[in-house]
């Protein structure tokens, strides 16, 4: 995001509006921290400057995929946003079969934001133990499955968030939930665990089973699907 200073008269409102505190005030004018910035256009798209002053820059790539992971409006290999919609409506789409489980690591968050480098660490964690990424997610789409291993030129970019979709069988979720709560504490970013599991014939949920097993504190606000999936 670029701020022309002739327009600016540091009023502060495009401040409020910047997920990740890239915008500040500062001599009584408007500063982008580019580091900081991740390009999701969020001030623009608000409208946030009643002086217009904000103007997105034309970007190359790497730093593209700071707005493509940022921005909502953008899309990466045909996905709209970071994750799947098929991950949420397993009801309609029957991605996760019985025996298996599905996972998806959040990571970041508005006002926190991630570096690719984070995710490729985590990735590659994972890659080991054999998981299989799903294919059509934006950030899964640049992986290399066989080693979590990202293109270096994306690394060091900062983006409000991403996510990895792994599909797990049951008998291998231990090992790989163990295995994120690892990395957790490698990595300098916060992330959310999704755990997509299926109702059995006698209404267990083993995915679940295993899950508080381990001692891992599981939300009961999980989402189920009323039919708003599709094929």
């Amino acid at each position: 995001m670029r701020v022309d200073m002739s327009k600016c008269v540091g009023c502060g409102i495009c401040a409020a509006y910047c997920p990740t505190r890239a915008l500040s005030i500062t001599d009584g004018k408007c500063v982008c921290n580019l580091e900081l910035c991740t390009e999701c256009e969020n001030c623009i798209r608000a409208h946030a400057c009643p002086r217009g002053a904000l103007t997105p820059q034309k970007l190359g790539w790497p730093r593209e995929f700071r707005a493509l992971m940022s921005n909502p409006k953008r899309s990466f290999k045909g996905v709209q946003g970071r994750g799947t919609e098929e991950m949420k409506t397993n009801d309609v789409t029957d991605r996760y079969k019985p025996g298996f489980a599905g996972i998806a690591l959040e990571f970041g968050r508005p006002s926190v934001g991630a570096h690719v480098r984070d995710i490729q660490y985590v990735a590659r964690r994972l890659a080991a133990l054999g998981v299989e990424f799903e294919k059509r997610n934006p950030i899964n789409s640049i992986i290399d499955p066989a080693t979590g291993d990202m293109p270096e030129d994306v690394l060091d970019e900062f983006i409000i968030s991403g996510i990895l979709e792994l599909i797990v069988p049951l008998e291998k979720l231990p090992e790989v939930l163990e295995t994120v709560l690892d990395a957790a504490n490698h990595i300098d970013t916060v992330f959310s665990l999704d755990l997509i599991g299926r109702v059995d014939e006698d209404d267990r949920i083993p995915a679940l089973e295993l899950a508080e097993s381990l001692g891992v504190f599981v939300r009961p606000n999980g989402k189920t699907n009323v039919g708003l999936g599709r094929l």
